[in-house]
């Protein structure tokens, strides 16, 4: 896949029958990567199961319970480094409330966690879906889904 130059993007997609294929996370890292302008930096994407991303959650974040997305933004503004972890049982429960392919919802993480990397936030509570960085996400959802066929 073409993509941003000295980019490094990594995604495991887990043991098995993947969810997703690895190449469609890997287009919305890059696609989001270049709205923003970026050059190099390192992005690595990683879906786990309820238990392994409630873990980071406590962990981490101090919070219970299982979550669709965790992002940890490393290095610095010139050269961005992020880990991104997708809950992907988290993600399915999404997919089905909101009616969507699953495979769009872990486009639409993956895109979220990747703005988070690069420095995006956004409050929590109802005015999230209508911050800059929601916007922004929505917008490259659509993006990756039309480059990629799924819409």
């Amino acid at each position: 896949m073409s993509g941003v130059r000295d980019l490094d993007v990594q995604v495991s997609v887990g043991d098995g029958e993947p969810l997703v294929d690895a190449s469609l996370l890997e287009a919305a890292v890059r696609r989001t990567w270049r709205a923003e302008g970026r050059g190099a930096g390192e992005v690595s994407v990683t879906l786990l199961d309820d238990e392994a991303i409630a873990e980071l959650n406590r962990t981490y974040l101090d919070r219970d319970g299982p979550t669709d997305v965790i992002a940890f933004a490393m290095g610095d503004a010139a050269v961005p480094v992020g880990d991104v972890y997708l809950g992907a049982d988290q993600a399915a429960r999404q997919a089905g409330e909101y009616g969507v392919a699953l495979a769009e919802e872990l486009v639409r993480l993956t895109v979220h966690g990747t703005l988070h990397v690069l420095g995006y936030d956004h409050p929590d509570g109802p005015e999230r879906v209508t911050s800059p960085m929601f916007v922004r996400q929505e917008a490259l959802v659509r993006v990756v889904l039309e480059e990629s066929d799924l819409v």
